[in-house]
């Protein structure tokens, strides 16, 4: 039995894989790459790496193996990712794998904005395939925001259509030891976690947190979503990426992305990582 992480060398991928290499020796480690040069340091620590790619179904028969734990990163393309997430499935369920977890979105089948659509559908496949699941509902990544400080700072201005609305986010590395404790850990099949901070806060608090970091004056700005579209289209944004940015921040505002169960810290055994840690250490960077 191996512990396979598909998208080992994506953002969340690489920290999953760093995780798993704290808990468990790296011969039981198998990296699911498209680009085995990228991923050679992986291979030079001893992981297993298998090439494949969600795009090209042929490429997944033999990514997995029978009795193998298998964590599906969700797809970076939206758009293409039910196709995508069904190659995988199909993949693992060919191979008689023993668990497959997915990284969905927080709220599951209540989540109902855009972006988590294809989110829902891979869910209802993989129940349909009768392979033993474990959903990781993550919310949002603190990181969505704090690595896109430069704008911020440059302008003085935190820019939602989120109204007072709040986000109960956390640091992707958080959510990649959720992720290990699920792939080494027991209990854990035919579970649903919803994953998110231990906080909610709000855009104008984040603004002040940029400010005390920065020492700059950050304000925030509640803009209407027309108004907001208009921001994003014209800084570059793709128009089709911009709406759905502004609908997510419509759902912030429903309060869909605020929701603080706990499982996430429960799983991690510690406190999620505060908002003020993740923008003063972007802020430093």
């Amino acid at each position: 039995m191996s512990i396979v992480v598909t998208g080992a060398t994506g953002s969340l991928g690489r920290l999953v894989v760093e995780e798993l290499l704290a808990r468990v020796p790296a011969s039981e480690v198998v990296a699911v790459v498209r680009d085995k040069e990228k991923a050679a340091p992986l291979a030079e620590r001893g992981v297993e790496l298998r090439v494949a790619d969600y795009s090209e179904p042929a490429t997944l028969a033999g990514a997995f193996r029978a009795g193998d734990r298998v964590l599906l990163i969700s797809g970076s393309e939206v758009g293409r990712r039910v196709p995508q997430h069904t190659a995988v499935i199909e993949a693992a369920r060919a191979a008689g794998v023993a668990q497959l977890a997915y990284t969905g979105i927080l709220g599951g089948p209540d989540a109902d904005f855009a972006l988590a659509d294809e989110h829902r559908v891979t869910e209802r496949l993989i129940l349909d395939s009768g392979l033993p699941y474990t959903f990781l509902r993550n919310g949002w990544y603190t990181e969505n925001y704090t690595a896109n400080l430069a704008p911020v700072l440059a302008h003085g201005a935190v820019l939602s259509n989120a109204g007072g609305g709040r986000v109960a986010s956390a640091a992707r590395a958080d959510y990649a030891a959720a992720a290990a404790a699920v792939l080494t850990g027991d209990g854990h099949l035919g579970r649903a976690y919803e994953l998110s901070g231990d906080v909610a806060w709000s855009f104008a608090e984040y603004a002040a947190e940029v400010a005390g970091a920065s020492g700059r004056p950050i304000a925030y700005e509640a803009l209407t979503p027309e108004a907001h579209l208009a921001v994003l289209t014209g800084a570059g944004v793709p128009a089709a990426f911009a709406e759905i940015l502004v609908d997510v921040d419509l759902a912030i505002e429903r309060g869909l992305l605020a929701a603080t169960p706990g499982d996430l810290s429960r799983l991690i055994g510690r406190p999620t990582t505060p908002l003020a840690a993740s923008v003063r250490a972007a802020t430093a960077a």
